[in-house]
């Protein structure tokens, strides 16, 4: 279901129907009529003005620690771990974690491993250049996110298909689909537990020069994550880079395929890969909405919005609005106003200095190799809505003289 159901002047969207398509016209329309819509789970904020300003807005809390609970998932492994997210937590707690995790997250450590971002990058790619095909998933973005997750970590990048099996299970749980797949995903969260307790125990070992190392001996003034903070940490890092990247990587993809203009021009001008990758992010991002949560009754722009309403923040309708960008263009050359696809505010995404490096980083040595991109019939996508990519992408293309 992508239409709304008319409920007075205001859109009304199924979001959690599993056929939905978050960024259909449907939904493009309702932005023209209203600056929200009504959905399954509470609100849906559509403009870029609206979703800056709630990012920021004192009487909202983040919200997608809710996200099990309303698809049915109250206990058991998978809520324990999810409710741990420093991304869940609040006040002095979120300020605490986010003070021991920032410098292991920090600008510097992205920009150290860059060489070998472009390096892996060209391995991969050069294994596959010289056909007219590839599955981009399992050829590229599979191996590429998870053995830059292995670089960062410091763990040997042999390990990356571990890392790669058991995070894209886990990725089930962002989306609407997390009942029925809760058995999968649990598994595979106790196996990445138990992977992350035999790094910190090794580097408690034996510590080295690298970002796990950091991690497990991060310390503000006496203070240090505790082991269930770090284990939970690790998985959530382990997780969410892969899942981003991954993500990410296929629905660039999809979108230079559909801009083959802005393809050749990055094949021609690669030092643009930083722009591509934000503008890629803007139109196109994995992270489909942000969720907040109220947390007292308030009125916005004349909207009364009770204690406990969801307010989902969909990043692609404000990411493409034309109040502010104009009519939709893709152009890697343009300097936009920031997008959403790292959230924002409070609970800016830790991870956003390396998700951008190692996109940056892929998309131009793809764009060189790969000519005429254009995507197979037989493509996988997972739900349009949450977090969303693809499971399969056969592509086709020219290679490169």
């Amino acid at each position: 279901m992508t239409g709304p159901a008319p409920t007075g002047s205001v859109p009304v969207f199924d979001a959690a129907d599993p056929g939905f398509s978050i960024t259909s016209a449907a939904v493009h329309r309702a932005r023209e009529n209203s600056w929200y819509a009504r959905t399954t789970y509470g609100l849906a904020v559509l403009r870029h003005a609206e979703v800056a300003e709630l990012l920021h807005h004192p009487r909202l809390r983040q919200g997608s620690v809710s996200w099990l609970a309303r698809n049915g998932v109250t206990e058991g492994p998978l809520a324990d771990w999810w409710a741990s997210w420093v991304l869940h937590r609040e006040g002095e707690d979120h300020r605490r974690l986010r003070r021991l995790l920032n410098p292991a997250f920090s600008s510097r450590s992205a920009t150290a491993l860059l060489p070998r971002f472009r390096a892996l990058a060209t391995e991969l790619t050069d294994a596959f250049a010289d056909r007219d095909r590839c599955e981009f998933v399992a050829e590229f973005a599979e191996p590429y996110a998870a053995r830059v997750i292995a670089m960062l970590l410091g763990i040997p990048e042999q390990e990356w298909p571990v890392i790669a099996r058991e995070s894209a299970v886990l990725g089930l749980a962002l989306g609407v689909t997390v009942r029925q797949d809760l058995d999968r995903v649990e598994r595979a969260l106790a196996a990445l537990h138990a992977y992350a307790d035999e790094l910190i125990a090794d580097r408690r070992r034996r510590e080295r020069d690298d970002f796990l190392s950091r991690l497990v001996h991060a310390d503000r003034d006496g203070d240090r994550l505790g082991d269930e903070e770090l284990r939970d940490s690790l998985v959530l890092l382990v997780f969410g880079g892969f899942d981003t990247t991954r993500n990410q990587l296929g629905l660039a993809l999809q979108t230079f395929a559909r801009h083959p203009a802005q393809w050749r021009f990055l094949a021609d001008r690669p030092e643009l890969g930083a722009r591509a990758a934000e503008e890629v992010i803007r139109v196109n991002p994995t992270v489909r909405w942000i969720t907040r949560e109220a947390l007292e009754d308030f009125t916005f722009r004349g909207l009364d919005i009770p204690a406990g309403t969801t307010v989902q923040l969909w990043t692609e309708s404000a990411g493409t609005d034309p109040r502010v960008h104009g009519p939709y263009s893709f152009d890697i050359t343009a300097e936009r106003e920031p997008h959403f696809g790292f959230g924002g505010g409070f609970h800016h995404c830790l991870g956003h200095f390396v998700a951008r490096a190692d996109i940056a980083e892929a998309l131009p040595v793809l764009a060189r190799r790969l000519r005429d991109l254009r995507i197979a019939e037989d493509a996988v996508w997972l739900p349009d809505s949450g977090n969303t990519g693809p499971v399969r992408l056969p592509l086709l293309f020219t290679p490169a003289p």
